[in-house]
């Protein structure tokens, strides 16, 4: 990137909702954050991009590492850009990968692209417009190839209602191959109503799930992210003592009769009566 940490001048757009997006110096460690209305959306290190600064992204990732052979190459699709932190991540570890990403604003992937910009020759498709929207307009040879499906969609700080419902994962996991892995970013806080419906719709489509997190916000005792893991084939057992000590810690990966129990009595969420995702607290991006 050419700008300074020191530049007082700092790359902004106005998105179409009016909310301001900009791209920022880190003020932990290295890195940049993508900034969006005054919520650190995203968090990109330009020189080591398998550094995964937010909890939730770093639970990703730690899924996305159990997936096929070491270093084998992925066709992944991604639902909601930010600075595409998994999907460089992806390049750098999984070189040769594939990978389309579905991006609301022209605007904020125009600040990303300028200001944050991509390793050359990266597989790496970005299309404008809705997320669900855009699932309809992806190449027909991708229906049942992806290895890899990401929804982590934000609208200033809440997830849309249309992308929370079981008609909506339904879509998205046409695009699965067999044992393709659907991951979910999930934001919510004490009593984790939402969270709970989002587990429930998403296992409505796919059978085997599991869900990470933090302890205490698994417990429903802080606001925080919930990482969904679905697939129709079962998740690999061998996964979970890896995903622990993969961290960050305390971590906390549920499965079978804990995700049982998490879902027993939330309703699935249809088009009919979605909601939004509830609106974090200033501390929802754990440091």
């Amino acid at each position: 990137m050419a700008r300074t940490r020191d530049e007082a001048s700092v790359p902004e757009v106005r998105l179409s909702d009016g909310t301001i997006a900009r791209v920022v110096p880190s003020p932990y460690g290295g890195g940049w954050e993508l900034d969006v209305d005054g919520t650190p959306q995203s968090h990109v290190d330009l020189d080591d991009p398998t550094h995964l600064h937010f909890e939730y992204i770093a639970r990703m990732g730690a899924v996305i590492d159990r997936m096929r052979m070491p270093g084998q190459p992925l066709t992944a699709i991604h639902l909601g850009a930010g600075a595409l932190t998994l999907p460089r991540y992806i390049e750098a570890t999984r070189p040769g990968s594939r990978q389309q990403v579905i991006e609301l604003e022209q605007t904020l992937w125009d600040l990303v692209r300028e200001n944050l910009p991509l390793p050359r020759g990266a597989s790496l498709r970005v299309r404008i417009g809705d997320a669900r929207a855009g699932l309809g307009r992806l190449p027909a040879g991708l229906h049942g190839a992806a290895d890899l499906v990401v929804s982590d969609v934000y609208s200033g700080a809440q997830t849309p209602a249309h992308l929370t419902t079981v008609e909506f994962y339904t879509e998205a996991s046409r695009f699965l191959a067999p044992d393709g892995v659907l991951l979910v970013n999930v934001a919510d806080g004490a009593g984790l109503a939402f969270a709970r419906r989002q587990v429930a719709t998403v296992r409505a489509v796919l059978e085997h799930v599991i869900v990470l997190a933090e302890v205490q916000t698994l417990k429903g005792r802080r606001f925080g992210n919930l990482v969904i893991a679905a697939s129709r084939a079962p998740l690999p057992t061998e996964w979970l003592p890896r995903l622990m000590a993969a961290g960050p810690h305390p971590a906390k990966v549920a499965e079978g009769r804990e995700v049982d129990e998490f879902a027993r009595g939330a309703r699935v969420s249809t088009d009919a009566d979605s909601t939004a995702s509830p609106k974090p607290t200033a501390s929802l991006f754990t440091r």
